[in-house]
């Protein structure tokens, strides 16, 4: 029994899931890889200069946007994982989520998906290792892994800059009073999806992604941070907010009494309803 956390009414909304559902399909051709230009002499397409890693985007996305910068078949950068040598923490165990750095690669003569992603990879240690980061994680009693774990959730779930340190401070106030996370976004990650809602059937998956049955932290990032949710995630805002909701673009409402939070749930679930009714196509009689 959960004494000390509310149901499955308090729902979050993720502001990865939105922004996936707003471009679905269309984000890896036309924001990660240079779009491809026709020459004037020929219909032949050219190859795209370089690479731009969105912040927040997860492993597998980054996978598929260097095999389609490189005209490789899907998955081929995938398998390269295991023999790239990633100089990655031994916290990781070889997975790369997390250290796969958001910025923009040029693309050379020859690229590889090792040298891509070895990039990549370097990138991150150059920033999470140096002493900001390290000196802040230790500050608040974590290592820098445990901080990049914690970034990619404040990635995942802040509507704006300005509540990433927000965000971060839920993450703290509810470890150290041992509540479970109740992070959508884990819940998302662990389903392989996007999406603003979470049902009360998905917070029972069997998965150590999963926030509302698992306590603690994940055991590792789900996506790749930026610079703004790692400074977050090591410098949280001062507060006392145990919960969060996103009634409406702009409108994130962090809270430390769950009746209020309840009442910004249901104010959530009012704007959900009313967007579905203004979006239903209308019957013709």
């Amino acid at each position: 029994m959960q004494m000390n956390t509310p149901p499955r009414s308090t729902i979050r909304l993720t502001r990865r899931g939105r922004l996936a559902l707003i471009a679905t399909g269309a984000v890896v051709a036309g924001t990660a890889v240079a779009v491809p230009l026709l020459s004037p002499d020929s219909h032949e397409e050219k190859r795209p200069t370089s690479l731009v890693i969105p912040e927040g985007w997860r492993a597998n996305q980054i996978y598929a946007a260097v095999d389609k910068a490189l005209a490789l078949p899907a998955g081929t950068t995938r398998k390269t994982v295991p023999t790239a040598n990633l100089r990655l923490p031994i916290d990781a165990e070889g997975n790369p989520e997390g250290y796969l750095f958001p910025a923009t690669y040029p693309l050379d003569r020859k690229p590889t998906p090792q040298a891509l992603l070895t990039r990549m990879v370097d990138a991150a240690n150059e920033k999470f290792d140096g002493a900001p980061i390290a000196a802040g994680a230790q500050r608040n009693a974590m290592n820098v892994y445990q901080a990049v774990t914690i970034a990619s959730i404040v990635q995942a779930e802040a509507a704006t800059k300005a509540d990433m340190g927000k965000v971060a401070r839920v993450v703290f106030n509810r470890l150290e009073r041992g509540m479970p996370l109740q992070m959508d976004s884990t819940v998302n990650y662990a389903l392989n999806r996007f999406s603003v809602n979470t049902t009360e059937r998905d917070t029972r998956i069997e998965s150590p992604y999963n926030s509302y049955q698992r306590m603690g932290l994940p055991p590792t990032p789900i996506d790749s941070p930026g610079q703004d949710a790692m400074r977050a995630a090591i410098n949280p805002t001062p507060g006392d907010w145990l919960y969060f909701v996103t009634v409406k673009p702009g409108d994130t409402r962090f809270t430390s009494d769950y009746a209020e939070h309840q009442r910004n749930v249901a104010e959530f679930n009012r704007h959900q309803q009313s967007a579905q009714v203004s979006t239903s196509p209308s019957k013709s009689r």
